[in-house]
């Protein structure tokens, strides 16, 4: 039997292993509503395109694989840039397939006033992914659909784009040659390798700094072996949260913006960094001093390079190098004893948060505490979001999620929804009242697919962190304290079940508790203020101390 454009599609979907897609129907991509609706891929409808992006974004970081969403024209595919921005940004493989206005009706050079129509849409995406294609024919739908999805997923994984003239879905006709696969990381050197060996055996105060590729790559487990050989701390980035699990004997406490973590780096004589390329937000814009020496592991030499040059680059995936890199390294002594400093350290950091915000300290235990086992955390842009991503326990890899890579307001409930749909186990999203805004309209999909998230919204009546950074300046407060809606009253009147408590005292424990025991989405609302913690800019201390 001929198939249509749109099953093509649908057949190219299933051939990569999705099984979830997150949507927006429009006029001119029903067709692949149409073709979804027979296949067994789970298609899920959202409120607003943007929740599609995050939706995918959130799937893909509960799960490793590739996040889809499919949207339609103009508008349709515009609405999900800040969502994609922040995929390309923290690297998550998300495949956008939108459609665009039909081919028969566009011209060269012109915009005619077809509806949705755009000068050049792929373009719009340009900045944002790796790539952006547009289907110039349509045998090439499926063909095209296979290539930008593998290119997602190829280290360093990150969004494509992929447009659609409208007129190709219905198009009957046969399907292209598939893409021939990519091709697989180039050798390491031996010289390199053992050059790098002779380095970290030499080193006195080894550190390792591992960032969100490691993550993807599924390195923990080596990497956590390549510690113990080294007697060598493990600080992790926001995105490699949970990369070795907390009773790891040489996992540092987060964050390395505590200056109790940060003189590790600080002392190190020789830094391994793997999969990470140093951003600001990790280093306080650079005002950690270049390690005397520096190895690199990353898929980019360029981007390994283009915060502080390494002495050694070992160009590949750290789930192949890290391995080759054990093999005939000596092992050092000094890991009970750097166990035991780790320790302190981390009794010094939890006294410093109970010292600065009691509200804080009490909200973290509770999460550590009442969180089921397999339970996923999402944060917003959000002071409460910012204590968990500094200082939250993550139990292992894709376990949390945080927007830190582009910092995209909004991000949290989304992204909720996409790793829920992943089978993540009960998701807990922590959204400012301000953030949940963005996508409230969203409850519709939480309870129409009864999906299984706790939505913990941290109302202190506005921007807090805004808030915060004018009071900070002597500014007076302009456009931070909002009039919010009854939140509970919000959430029961899209069927979902809500509730209020003051603080992050034994009501909310209680609550919670009762709350991520459920089978269905709820909404907890908790009415608290609080400080800011050191991993904001306005408190980093490296910038105190010289003065900026």
């Amino acid at each position: 039997m001929t198939k249509t454009g749109a099953q093509h599609l649908a057949d190219a979907l299933l051939e990569l292993g999705a099984e979830v897609v997150f949507g927006l129907p429009g006029v001119h991509n029903l067709p692949i509503w149409e073709a979804l609706a027979d296949s067994p891929l789970r298609l899920i409808g959202v409120r607003h395109e943007q929740t599609a992006g995050y939706a995918a974004d959130g799937f893909a970081r509960a799960t490793g694989r590739l996040g889809v969403a499919i949207v339609t024209t103009g508008p349709g595919a515009a609405n999900t840039i800040a969502a994609v921005g922040e995929a390309m940004a923290s690297g998550s493989p998300v495949l956008v397939i939108a459609t665009d206005i039909p081919a028969s009706l566009r011209r060269p050079g012109m915009v005619r006033g077809v509806l949705h129509e755009t000068s050049d849409q792929a373009a719009l995406f340009a900045p944002v992914t790796k790539a952006a294609f547009t289907v110039e024919k349509p045998e090439d739908l499926a063909p095209t659909v296979l290539r930008a999805a593998r290119l997602a997923l190829r280290p360093q994984s990150g969004p494509v784009y992929v447009g659609v003239p409208a007129d190709f879905l219905r198009h009957n006709g046969f399907r292209g040659a598939d893409p021939e696969l990519t091709e697989p990381f180039p050798a390491l050197a031996l010289s390199d390798l053992d050059a790098a060996r002779r380095m970290l055996a030499m080193a006195s105060k080894p550190l390792i700094w591992a960032g969100g590729g490691a993550v993807r790559a599924g390195a923990g487990q080596a990497i956590g072996q390549l510690a113990e050989k080294l007697a060598a701390p493990v600080v992790t980035t926001f995105a490699a949260r949970g990369l070795l699990p907390p009773a790891h004997p040489c996992a540092a406490p987060n964050p390395v913006h505590a200056p109790e973590v940060g003189v590790l780096w600080d002392e190190a004589d020789v830094v391994l960094g793997i999969g990470t390329d140093f951003d600001g937000l990790m280093t306080q814009n650079w005002l950690m001093p270049k390690p005397p020496k520096l190895v690199v592991i990353n898929v980019d030499p360029k981007d390994a390079a283009k915060n502080y040059p390494p002495d050694i680059t070992l160009v590949g995936d750290a789930r192949d190098v890290v391995p080759q890199l054990l093999q005939g390294l000596p092992a050092r002594p000094g890991l009970a004893e750097l166990t035991e400093r780790l320790r302190r350290i981390s009794d010094q950091v939890r006294r410093r948060v109970r010292d600065e915000e009691p509200q804080a300290a009490d909200f973290l235990r509770t999460l550590e505490e009442t969180l089921p086992e397999r339970a996923m955390l999402v944060a917003d842009m959000c002071i409460a979001g910012y204590w968990a991503g500094g200082f939250h326990r993550v139990p292992a890899p894709h376990r949390f999620a945080y927007p830190m890579g582009w910092g995209t307001l909004g991000f949290g409930f989304p992204a909720a929804i996409g790793a829920a749909a992943a089978g993540a186990g009960r998701v807990v999203c922590i959204s400012g009242d301000g953030g949940f805004l963005y996508g409230c309209g969203d409850l519709a999909t939480l309870a129409q697919e009864s999906l299984p998230v706790t939505v913990i919204i941290v109302d202190d009546g506005g921007y807090g962190m805004l808030r915060f950074d004018q009071d900070r300046e002597g500014l007076p407060q302009r456009g931070v304290n909002l009039h919010t809606p009854d939140f509970v009253g919000l959430a029961r009147s899209f069927g979902v079940d809500a509730g209020r408590v003051d603080g992050f005292g034994r009501a909310f424990r209680r609550l919670l508790g009762e709350f991520v025991r459920s089978d269905e989405p709820n909404v907890l609302v908790v009415r608290a203020a609080l400080k800011p913690p050191v991993n904001t800019s306005p408190r980093w201390y490296r910038a105190r101390r010289s003065g900026r």
